[in-house]
């Protein structure tokens, strides 16, 4: 018999989010709610992105979902979750709207394919992106319109600030249900477009101490965690919003690097203690902070988020200075012309001065592994083309061309 065509299939795409001001810790396991605010700045999908297809076919006996062409564990407990919210959003939906055609949607399973631009496991927020792309797919093949937040939230905190473009705030919320935590934009993507993003790529292996296993034992030892949380965040947060509002990057730069400096601090004061920056890592904040001192103005800024990689802001103007100051510091390996991915920096000249304040003996080669350069971008995007789909109508994953 021949099979049903697909109640529906959608393709979408998510961006990966970088916090400025850091989330690092939940009060409610089960919700996902933070015992912070955050904020961050989403990245540009030319560079950096999730892709997922959603499809749902009465033909279909389980839910099942590929990442990156590999199937995995359609069970795990955050996908489930994600599943369930979004399944309980159409379901109100349809009661509203009675006799509403996906009705007979909610009924049927769905296969999910979900692929990476990027290295998945190496520090670049790829849960994020994930869960924002899988929530926003999902809602699309559900026909859910409400805030997406609390079902990206559930399968990974941080998503939710990936459901939008530009600046995002992700309001802790008071409430015990977690309704009031949620994510929203406090400036678009147009609005600081000098603005540059250079991720400079440590490690590509897979850490030690996974985020949430990391933050259930800050949680429960660091009183500095505790501090940092009541007493500093809030302050920060209204200070950050400024910066950002008012494009001020000496002021944006150095809260940027404190907030980064005092959550590391946070993992150190965990026990037992919880590392995740090696000594490249510390070899370019020094550069950053000598790079800024011979300049005499905060021209760079540094965050690392549970990982060694590096994320660079500076302005347009300053990228191929720092550029040439990292290659000088960190020779690349191998690889010199796959060395600076992303978007195009004209190579600049080192001067002397700038080399001799950064003071630093060159490492050994492939100390950074390569550079992406990006800029801020937009919140998901829909694809229209059926040609996108990452699964065929059968709802099996598309071969590889």
């Amino acid at each position: 018999m021949a099979s049903e065509q697909p109640l529906a299939a959608v393709t979408c795409t998510a961006p990966v989010n970088i916090a400025v001001i850091k989330y690092w810790g939940k009060r409610d396991e089960e919700l996902v709610l933070p015992i912070n605010s955050s904020l961050s700045v989403t990245l540009h999908q030319e560079q950096l992105k999730t892709t997922t297809t959603a499809v749902i076919s009465k033909d279909f006996t389980e839910d099942r979902i590929w990442l990156n062409g590999r199937e995995e564990d359609v069970g795990q407990p955050r996908l489930q979750a994600c599943l369930r919210e979004i399944r309980r959003l159409a379901r109100k939906r349809r009661n509203a709207w009675d006799g509403d055609p996906l009705s007979s949607s909610l009924s049927c399973k769905v296969h999910v394919a979900s692929v990476n631009n990027f290295p998945t496991a190496a520090g670049l927020a790829s849960s994020a992106a994930g869960y924002a792309c899988l929530a926003y797919t999902l809602a699309r093949v559900y026909g859910v319109e409400s805030d997406l937040s609390e079902v990206a939230r559930r399968g990974s905190g941080s998503a939710c600030r990936s459901l939008h473009g530009g600046f995002v705030e992700w309001q802790m919320g008071k409430q015990t249900d977690g309704k009031d935590s949620v994510a929203r934009q406090v400036a678009p993507e147009s609005h600081w477009p000098e603005l540059r993003v250079l991720i400079l790529v440590v490690s590509a292996e897979k850490k030690l101490t996974g985020s949430t296993v990391g933050m259930r034992a800050s949680v429960e030892t660091s009183p500095l965690l505790q501090f940092r949380a009541e007493s500093v965040v809030p302050a920060r947060m209204a200070e950050m919003t400024r910066c950002i509002r008012e494009r001020d990057f000496p002021g944006f730069a150095q809260l940027t690097m404190k907030d980064s400096n005092q959550f590391h601090a946070t993992c150190l004061d965990t026990f037992p203690p919880i590392s995740y920056l090696n000594a490249v890592s510390w070899r370019i904040i020094h550069l950053v902070h000598r790079f800024n001192a011979h300049h005499g103005d905060t021209k760079v800024a540094y965050t690392f988020d549970a990982g060694p990689n590096a994320v660079i802001f500076t302005l347009d103007d300053t990228v191929a200075e720092f550029v040439a100051a990292v290659r000088h510091s960190f020779p690349p390996g191998s690889n010199g012309d796959a060395f600076l991915k992303g978007l195009q920096v004209r190579p600049a000249p080192l001067s002397a001065e700038l080399q001799a304040a950064l003071a630093m003996e060159p490492t050994t080669p492939g100390g950074v592994k390569y550079i992406i350069a990006t800029q801020v971008g937009p919140g998901p995007q829909i694809l229209d083309n059926p040609s996108a789909h990452l699964l065929g109508p059968d709802g099996l994953p598309k071969p590889a061309a």
